[in-house]
This record gives structure tokens, C-alpha cells and sequence, in this order.
């Protein structure tokens, strides 16, 4: 058995990273996982949802990708996709940020939950850099071999997608710019939604209009950020 047919992954995704799960750090971060596990540590987000980013948002679809950091590392907050968080959990600090750039934006009333699951279904990528982390722990896999793989993601898109909305919030986002060619997308950058920096440069960013109109202006349909009911 191939070692992509040990995870659940879309299709399209599949197809692009396969020969990723063969490579030696891949490998060797599936061993630290399964490890961890052994060892009792509780790791988020659940294995079913580590890949939840690519599995809601199939390569040919995306059309916006947020760059986050870490997994939420408290209980139930994870479910992999970045800055989300599982119904009934309340919204995180930078999520609340995220709600409060919105409302100015485009006039989009403060939601009554978290899940940013309908933004996913949509074509938005909301990708963490580390895919899983410890409890209570933050940034404790961000070395154990995430990066590589998810820039690889970066780099797909950047490859085989055409007019993507890439969103670059904070210094660990940009990070990441090198991966894009700023010829073929559209790369917006601020603040860190995080209530340490938001308000040097995230709150007014105009993102959320931004990236609808250049999608608008491109033929694509653009973002619902509405938050559908659950």
C-alpha cells in the first residue's frame, strides 16, 4: 500500500501530492505521530480531520487561500481548518477580529458561531502550516516536517490554479510570498488578526471586498462570508 493510501484525501489532492507521503519526512512525521499517540500525548486536531483543509476544498476549486499557523490546541476547537472552530465552541480572539473586519467591510452582521466550514465548501483554502499540534502546547509539531508538506501545498496552488486570492496575515503568513508568483494571483498582506497586532494594520485591511472584487472582475463567483445558521 502506497503511504497517501493510509490517509483519506480528496482526489484532486491525491493526485498532486502523492509522491509527498513517500518522501522521508513525511514518513518520519507519520512515525512521530503515531508515537505521540502511543504515548498518551493528545494530539489535535482528531486524525480524521488533519487533511480537513484539502479535503473540503478540492485543488481545482480554490480560489482563496488563508495562511494560518497552529491547530487550536484547547479541547473541541480544531477541526482543520485555520483560524476555525468546531459548532458550539466560541470563537477564538483573532477569529472575533476576523468577524469585526467583516461587519466593517461589508456591513456583515458578527456571526452566531465559529465554523468557517461554508467559507471551505466555497473554494477557500484555510490552511494551517503545521497540520497537527499537541494539547495545550502551541507550535510543538510547527519542526516535526508540516512545513515542507504544506508548502508543497502553497506551491501547488501557485502552480495549478489561476487567479487565486492568496491572504497573508501576519509575518508567519508572509513567510510564505516566496511560494506565489504575484504575475498570476493576487497577494494581500496586513496585521495578524490576533488582538496583539490587529489593530496595527487588520482591522481596515478590506480583504473580504478586495478578494471578491478581483475574483468578480475575473468571472469567478464571489465569497458568501456569510456564516450560514447551524
Amino acid at each position: 500500500m502506497a503511504a497517501v493510501d493510509r490517509v483519506k484525501l480528496e482526489e484532486s489532492w491525491k493526485a498532486a501530492l502523492h509522491e509527498e507521503f513517500d518522501k522521508p519526512y513525511m514518513l518520519k512525521l507519520g512515525e512521530f505521530l503515531r508515537g505521540e499517540k502511543a504515548a498518551g500525548k493528545v494530539v489535535f486536531p482528531p486524525g480524521p480531520l488533519i487533511f480537513n483543509a484539502l479535503n473540503s476544498t478540492p485543488l481545482p476549486r480554490v480560489k482563496v487561500v488563508i495562511i494560518g499557523q497552529d491547530p487550536y490546541h484547547g479541547p473541541g476547537q480544531a477541526h482543520g481548518l485555520c483560524f476555525s472552530v468546531q459548532p458550539g465552541v466560541p470563537a477564538p480572539p483573532s477569529l472575533v477580529n476576523i468577524f469585526k473586519e467583516l461587519q466593517r467591510d461589508l456591513n456583515i452582521d458578527l456571526p452566531a458561531h465559529g465554523c468557517l466550514q461554508s467559507w471551505a465548501d466555497q473554494g477557500v483554502l484555510l490552511l494551517n502550516t503545521s497540520l497537527t499540534v499537541e494539547q495545550a502546547r502551541a507550535g510543538s509539531h510547527a519542526a516535526e516536517g508540516w512545513g515542507p508538506f504544506t508548502d508543497k501545498v502553497i506551491e501547488t496552488v501557485n502552480r495549478e490554479c489561476e487567479e487565486v486570492v492568496f491572504l497573508l496575515w501576519g509575518s508567519h503568513a508572509q513567510s510564505k510570498e516566496k511560494l506565489i508568483d504575484p504575475t498570476r494571483h493576487l497577494i494581500l498582506k496586513s496585521a495578524h488578526p490576533s488582538p496583539l497586532s490587529a489593530y496595527r494594520g487588520f482591522l481596515g485591511n478590506g480583504h473580504f471586498s478586495r478578494t471578491n472584487k478581483f475574483l468578480e472582475q475575473r468571472g469567478k463567483t464571489p465569497i458568501d462570508w456569510r456564516l450560514p445558521a447551524l
